[in-house]
């Protein structure tokens, strides 16, 4: 199938980037031997416009993805977070390719209310749309254009390739990075436990508290040092949602602690995942995992082991191009099972 995915491939960044579900996707589709082009709005838009100045050129991005549909011909276009091209190109390429099937993906949590117009003013437009919350949440969007499923957050062996599951030699026993507070009390819990835990352990918080941000590489290097991580999201109030952390920790051996509010226990296999009900819980979770290591590395293969086996980036992009097709699952995927293939519950 010939795919084309357009996302924000973060080419000005010039290697400082983010860990980015929109590659691990199109690592995906080629790995399931699709014919895939990328186009990246953001890019393209600077790219195109007088001075570089990007707001100026959204109008030739929303020509040039149009040109590149004329010419690449796609079976699927994949339209992720690019809010530069507008419903109307969409439109235009149903217009000029009306074989073509259109998804929207949208990894952002429906706690921010700009992001679920969002995904209501895609659905209008597009033939299936999936969201990185679980499918009980979803029901808001259902009757109103597209078809709804839930996808999950992958692991991309080439990315995360760590195990510290296997290693003793950690010199970060717990870290957190984070570079938002909108919508978010999180960095409270933070504090409470960098007090509580004082200089028992060795706690980098990057982001916060003065710490700079790490991207890229300096990422990289934190996580290849780290025994422990949190994951936490801005809110803990949604079905089987968590940020792209969850599977950075989990991929890379890294034990994670996340809320037991979100009800990852109901997808992930036990003792793989540490889940805390409140600060007081959490802190003597922490405690218990630093004092045994033995147990922290169990369990941090056995989530390892998981999301490399089922949760990996070839599965999640080919659970992507059957749903948006309607083609019959190849794969019991773990997170779909409670997914007709039309998108609607069991």
């Amino acid at each position: 199938m010939r795919v084309l995915n357009i996302a924000y491939q973060q080419l000005r960044r010039y290697g400082k980037t983010r860990v980015s579900w929109a590659q691990k996707l199109t690592f995906g589709l080629i790995k399931n031997d699709h014919y895939t082009q990328v186009f990246s709005d953001r890019d393209v838009a600077a790219f195109e416009a007088p001075l570089g100045i990007r707001d100026l050129g959204v109008g030739k991005a929303n020509r040039r993805l149009l040109e590149t549909v004329e010419a690449f011909d796609p079976d699927l276009v994949i339209a992720g977070h690019c809010d530069m091209i507008s419903n109307d190109t969409l439109k235009a390429i149903k217009r000029q390719q009306p074989n073509c099937i259109i998804a929207h993906c949208n990894n952002d949590p429906l706690f921010v209310p700009s992001n679920v117009e969002r995904i209501k003013h895609r659905a209008e437009v597009t033939d299936a749309i999936f969201v990185s919350t679980g499918r009980r949440e979803l029901k808001m969007f259902e009757g109103i254009g597209a078809r709804v499923y839930h996808m999950p957050n992958p692991v991309e062996p080439a990315i995360e390739n760590l195990d510290n599951s296997q290693r003793t030699d950690l010199p970060i026993d717990l870290l957190f990075c984070s570079n938002s507070n909108n919508f978010t009390k999180r960095l409270q819990m933070v504090k409470y436990l960098k007090d509580q835990l004082g200089d028992k352990l060795n706690f980098k918080t990057y982001g916060s508290f003065g710490e700079p941000p790490v991207w890229g590489r300096d990422y990289d290097r934190a996580l290849a040092q780290t025994k422990m991580g949190l994951n936490f999201n801005r809110q803990d109030t949604h079905y089987w949602y968590a940020s792209a952390r969850m599977a950075q920790l989990a991929g890379n051996g890294i034990l994670q602690f996340t809320s037991d509010k979100l009800h990852f226990d109901e997808l992930l296999p036990p003792e793989s995942v540490v889940y805390f009900s409140n600060e007081d819980d959490l802190l003597a979770k922490i405690r218990e995992f630093h004092g045994d290591d033995a147990k922290r590395r169990a369990w941090a293969a056995r989530a390892r082991n998981f999301f490399h086996t089922e949760m990996n980036s070839k599965l999640y992009a080919q659970y992507i191009v059957e749903a948006s097709t309607l083609q019959p699952f190849s794969h019991d995927y773990v997170w779909a099972r409670d997914i007709e293939l039309d998108g609607t519950l069991k």
